[in-house]
């Protein structure tokens, strides 16, 4: 006894007859079936090839297109040519001309010889499957199709929308549950018989002619009336990437398949040439392993989920998502600082020398990309041109935490600044982002400018700064964000500080030994009051005192009144 191969071949024909012969070698009888789309000339130069193999044998050919009922009637026609040529095969294998066996073809017939009643083929029920794709589930099974998916998806989905519509459901034939499964099956004879000749298949032959794939759902679907013992999987190894479409092997993939200890995979790319040359070869390593696919599996995952979510923070050609399916806005957690150049003297190298962190002035000033320590260009060539900056400012960032990942960058932003890069950073929860509004008034205040134009330009900060809060305080914002007011913040500086400083984290938490020196303010109070008196209402900075208090400890003593009592 043996086990039958059923071959379907659309393409690369000189790497199936390799194949083939591989099969033929083990004593295995061998039905091809070739797309009735191969050019006559190659279908000739194919059967002549393999007109010294004794054991292969054509079967009539149909023109096959994907998801479509001809793959079935294919299937169907070489399983009859086969179970009637080659009666010693107690297992019949459907394979593909890209599928190549892993493990010595001797080997599966011994596997399939200790269980000469049991069924291969996975067959599930569609709300058991998590893998089908493309919105189709039971509808499958209840909908007509008769138009192709791939060459003509305008007809497809407006027919499909009208049936919708209109509640069209077919009958499905009462004695059958459709089931999906795997194409790549390995059924006995006896199962296999029972399916192509049931009284009844005219009728199942009907029904599933107009079910879309069917040739993933016929023969799931029906082994399930006459088998005894059905192992819900497929000895093929066949992974599919999230749009469901199969993944291909390469050269590369060598030790990945060997490791399977699988018999067969598909889909192998037909110039692999080290591959064919390596399982088709007679130094194929013999074992008795139970074909594991899922030890591959965690690989795959991985494929998969870098294909689809690529790695967090990476923009690049051919990896370039949605608004909002990026896998990570950033590459790494950064820190925004808003207000506190202008409010403290030499803010930046204080923070630098504090943290260890890599401290930019204004990245997103008009004039240019203000980087630390007065560089023009930085990791990953990013130079300081606002213009080129400006093209793409998301670009821009991205690209600066990507390149310097592992380093903490920390920048100014404020309302002279392109302040579109605002909302990007206010939904990336790798950013903290910290602000002391009101603060772009302090170099209006130590300007010399004409007070007409100071007012004028402080009327357009602060709605620009307004606006950028606004932002900031949107529910769908995922930064880490910390606003003050200006008078608030000057109360007590120390403790905001403090807890900025922690959260970077790049040294040792401790307290702070020394704080930035403060800008002097005397007169800024004053100077607000007097953009009020211009009609300007400074609302951003808090209630900023015209003349503020004086630090504890420094207040003068205040003489007692004296009331001097009248003459009685």
């Amino acid at each position: 006894m043996t086990v039958g191969i059923v071959m379907l071949v659309h393409t690369a024909l000189g790497r199936a007859e390799q194949v083939a012969r591989q099969w033929t070698r083990a004593g295995c009888p061998v039905v091809i079936h070739a797309d009735r789309n191969v050019p006559k000339a190659d279908y000739d130069a194919f059967t002549a090839a393999l007109s010294d193999e004794p054991l292969v044998r054509f079967s009539r050919r149909h023109r096959c297109d994907w998801g479509t009922w001809a793959l079935v009637a294919a299937t169907q026609d070489a399983c009859e040519r086969m179970l009637a040529e080659f009666p010693e095969a107690r297992h019949v294998y459907l394979a593909s001309g890209a599928c190549l066996p892993l493990r010595p073809v001797e080997e599966l017939v011994a596997y399939l010889a200790d269980r000469p009643h049991t069924d291969f083929i996975e067959s599930a029920t569609t709300s058991e499957v998590p893998w089908t794709v493309g919105g189709l589930d039971e509808e499958r099974f209840t909908l007509r199709f008769p138009f192709s998916w791939r060459r003509n998806r305008y007809l497809f989905d407006r027919f499909t929308e009208f049936q919708r519509r209109v509640g069209f459901r077919r009958r499905i034939p009462k004695d059958i549950v459709p089931h999906m499964g795997s194409q790549w099956w390995c059924l006995t004879r006896k199962t296999l018989t029972a399916i192509l000749e049931d009284p009844r298949r005219p009728v199942y032959d009907r029904y599933f002619r107009r079910v879309w794939i069917p040739d993933e759902s016929y023969f799931q679907t029906l082994a399930r009336l006459y088998s005894t013992n059905i192992e819900s999987r497929s000895l093929t190894l066949s992974k599919f990437d999230y749009q469901g479409k199969p993944h291909i092997f390469y050269d590369d993939h060598l030790q990945l398949l060997r490791r399977s200890d699988c018999f067969v995979a598909r889909k192998i790319w037909p110039h692999a040439d080290r591959l064919y040359r390596a399982f088709l070869g007679d130094a194929a390593a013999r074992n008795r392993a139970e074909p594991n696919p899922g030890k591959i599996d965690r690989i795959f995952a991985k494929a998969v989920e870098r294909r689809l979510r690529g790695r967090a923070g990476l923009y690049m050609q051919s990896r370039y998502p949605h608004w909002g399916w990026e896998n990570g806005v950033t590459a790494g957690k950064y820190s925004v600082f808003q207000g506190f150049a202008e409010l403290f003297e030499d803010f930046e190298t204080w923070l630098a020398r504090t943290t260890g962190a890599q401290v930019h002035g204004h990245l997103f000033a008009p004039e240019r990309a203000e980087f630390a320590g007065g560089q023009t260009l930085v990791a990953g060539a990013l130079p300081d041109n606002a213009a080129l900056r400006d093209a793409d400012p998301r670009a821009f960032l991205t690209n600066l935490i990507w390149n310097t990942r592992g380093e903490r960058q920390c920048f100014q932003l404020g309302p002279r600044d392109n302040v579109w890069i605002n909302w990007h950073m206010a939904r990336d929860p790798n950013a903290q982002i910290s602000v002391i509004s009101g603060a772009w008034a302090v170099p209006l205040f130590r300007s010399d400018k004409s007070f007409a134009d100071l007012r004028a330009e402080a009327a357009e900060l602060q709605k620009i700064e307004a606006r950028m809060i606004g932002e900031l305080r949107h529910p769908e914002v995922k930064a880490r964000v910390r606003i003050w007011s200006m008078a608030e913040f000057i109360e007590a500086p120390m403790e905001p500080l403090q807890v900025i400083i922690d959260e970077i984290g790049q040294k040792t938490q401790r307290r702070l030994a020394e704080a930035p020196r403060m800008t002097d303010l005397a007169g800024f109070g004053q100077f607000l009051q007097n953009l009020k008196n211009q009609g300007m209402h400074p609302y951003l900075m808090g209630d900023f005192p015209v003349d503020p208090a004086p630090r504890a400890g420094n207040a003068p003593k205040k003489r007692p009144y004296l009331v001097k009592k009248s003459a009685g």
